[in-house]
């Protein structure tokens, strides 16, 4: 016991030697499997921090547990990023993104430039797009979310908000059921309209939700809602017998999977091929985590969708990740703020950029639709 004392005091004086705030060594935990080189000088550890995992990463400016304990494992958070308590375990926050208190993040889950959550919100395997922002009591696993251009003018999800992603039917159930809330083609070059879902509501997926749409607060919205479009929807009734076992059919539950299959690839072919080339070197192991976190949501998507498809009989498609085509933007520069270089970007740039994106996730999409049909 005095030995790994020792030793976790040791590690301690190690980081505070190299510019990290420790505020309370007494409460602070790093284990020994973090890299201690990936605490970056100018972090600040709050008491009741606690570092696991050879993966963790805290880069300048960011705070670990400003209102209470926090646990990071595996967890990476960029310069700037927040974390005001809870458990974070195989997630990537950018900079200046942020976690209210008491968050419960799991693997898969990205919050790219100033994305943000208030207070007690459980996310896994959901990526949000910059500046997105989620209330409190929050369960929003398995979704992508873009829209809007700024902090002022932001995709929005009110507090007591629930993605449903999980569906009864079939032998066991599944999750075949991720959303999306605006699309990756269009939300990564910060020009398109926000989208509102209103509190103490729901969202059934797998769900479509386009740009400019609004979500009134108090409803389960089933179907996804089309872009520019206010939804208020009162619940129908519906009392019938359950079959057991019941399997509904594959489309087009399918086709949605293979959309957000398609929309995640593009994503993380933009992250290759355009943000880990204009990052600064010294924050580019950030962009490769995030890409190692899209690599795997592709994969859980990929398997969640063959389950889907076994069980009902149905051969599942051949996806193919081809080599995309060639970039329209020039990379050769870093950029030192992505959020700055995409902002500057001329109408004629984005334009390009949009349809290179979108030949992407199409080539993913167009043949696997094929052979369901």
């Amino acid at each position: 016991m005095e030995a790994s004392r020792a030793a976790l005091e040791a590690r301690l004086g190690r980081v505070v030697s190299a510019g990290v705030t420790v505020v309370d060594p007494r409460q602070c935990y790093i284990s020994d499997e973090v890299q201690l080189a990936r605490i970056h000088a100018g972090a600040v550890l709050h008491p009741g921090s606690r570092l696991v995992g050879s993966r963790t990463w805290v880069g300048a400016g960011a705070q670990v547990g400003t209102e209470g304990p926090a646990t990071l494992v595996d967890a990476v958070l960029d310069e700037q990023a927040t974390v005001a308590s809870g458990f974070v375990s195989g997630a990537v926050l950018l900079r200046g993104a942020s976690l209210g208190a008491n968050a419960h993040v799991r693997a898969g889950t990205l919050l790219e430039e100033q994305a943000s959550t208030a207070h007690a919100v459980g996310l896994k395997q959901t990526v949000l797009l910059a500046f997105v922002t989620l209330g409190s009591l929050i369960n929003f696993c398995d979704c992508l979310m873009a829209g809007g251009t700024s902090r002022q003018d932001h995709s929005e999800v009110g507090s007591g908000y629930i993605h449903f992603n999980f569906t009864p039917w079939g032998e066991r159930g599944d999750k075949a059921t991720a959303s999306l809330l605006g699309d990756v083609t269009r939300g990564v070059w910060l020009r398109s309209r926000r989208i509102f879902m209103g509190g103490s509501g729901g969202l059934v997926g797998p769900a479509r939700v386009g740009y400019g749409a609004v979500a009134g607060a108090g409803q389960v919205v089933r179907g996804g809602i089309a872009e520019n479009r206010l939804v208020v929807t009162p619940p129908r009734r519906v009392e019938r017998e359950v079959e057991p076992h019941r399997r509904d059919p594959a489309r087009p539950r399918a086709d949605d999977n293979l959309r957000y299959i398609a929309q995640l690839h593009a994503l993380r072919e933009w992250y290759r091929r355009v943000r880990l080339p204009t990052t600064p070197e010294h924050r580019r192991p950030v962009i490769e985590e995030a890409s190692v976190n899209l690599d795997r949501g592709v994969d859980e998507r990929v398997k969640q969708l063959g389950r889907f498809l076994t069980e009902r009989g149905v051969r599942v498609p051949t996806l193919r990740f081809d080599e995309s085509p060639p970039c329209p933007l020039d990379c050769s520069r870093v950029q030192p703020d992505h959020v700055a270089w995409i902002r500057a970007l001329g109408d004629a740039e984005v334009a390009a950029g949009v349809e290179w994106l979108q030949q992407i996730a199409d080539d993913v999409l167009r043949p696997a639709l094929d052979q369901l049909a």
